[in-house]
């Protein structure tokens, strides 16, 4: 990874947020594998800063359950527990289902427009194979319909507890190049939030949400070693 930090050079705040975001991301995306052993020494050397701003954002990964420290043997990048999986799926199952079904009755054209923007992107992406760029505007396009419904709140709630729920999903996509299903699911949602269509929207919404139990004995099968 190349990472640089210059710019953030003289402003502690700024440089233990960037530390904590670059490890965040890199997790997230694994690029930081699940079980592999993180030393401070490993993240001085990639990030050029000091021990200070690592050790807080190595205690605010271990608060989001991204890095778990052994004693007497160090930190690593955690294993992907299939319980928070679960748990994470279901409380988007039970809202966003919620939300979209409210997304039919209260979003404006203009907002409407926005997501199917993103849809379009995302169908770019995936004639291009980015996986990676798909990961984030899939991120976009549910956060655009809740947030739409004036639920910022929810949205950061969700965010907090899907670090493995999101883990699993960018495994996903990067090992299951056929994405046309997702891509479907998501236009079928914007075709029933224009139509005014609650219980189609909410219907699709609760398929598209469990398509993830269909895919994860397969990628336990390929990555034996990401998981718990």
């Amino acid at each position: 990874m190349e990472l640089h930090v210059d710019a953030l050079q003289g402003n502690k705040g700024l440089i233990r947020d960037y530390v904590h975001q670059t490890l965040k991301k890199n997790i997230m995306e694994l690029r930081l594998e699940p079980g592999r052993f993180i030393s401070e020494k490993d993240v001085i050397e990639m990030l050029q800063v000091s021990r200070t701003p690592i050790r807080e954002a190595f205690v605010r990964l271990s608060q989001e359950e991204l890095i778990e420290t052994v004693p007497q043997k160090g930190s690593f990048i955690s294993l992907i527990d299939m319980q928070h999986v679960e748990e994470s799926r279901f409380i988007r199952e039970t809202l966003e289902t919620a939300v979209v079904r409210e997304a039919c009755m209260v979003l404006s054209a203009e907002q409407v427009m926005h997501l199917q923007n993103l849809l379009n992107l995302q169908q770019l992406c995936a004639s291009e194979q980015n996986y990676e760029r798909l990961f984030e505007l899939d991120e976009e396009f549910h956060k655009a319909i809740i947030t739409g419904c004036g639920k910022i709140r929810t949205w950061s709630m969700i965010q907090q507890m899907s670090t493995h729920y999101n883990r699993i999903r960018f495994l996903r996509l990067a090992s299951n190049t056929d994405w046309e299903s997702i891509l479907n699911q998501h236009q079928g949602i914007v075709q029933a939030i224009r139509n005014n269509n609650g219980d189609e929207a909410e219907g699709i919404m609760k398929e598209h949400l469990s398509m993830l139990d269909i895919n994860q004995t397969q990628l336990k099968e390929k990555y034996p070693t990401y998981f718990k």
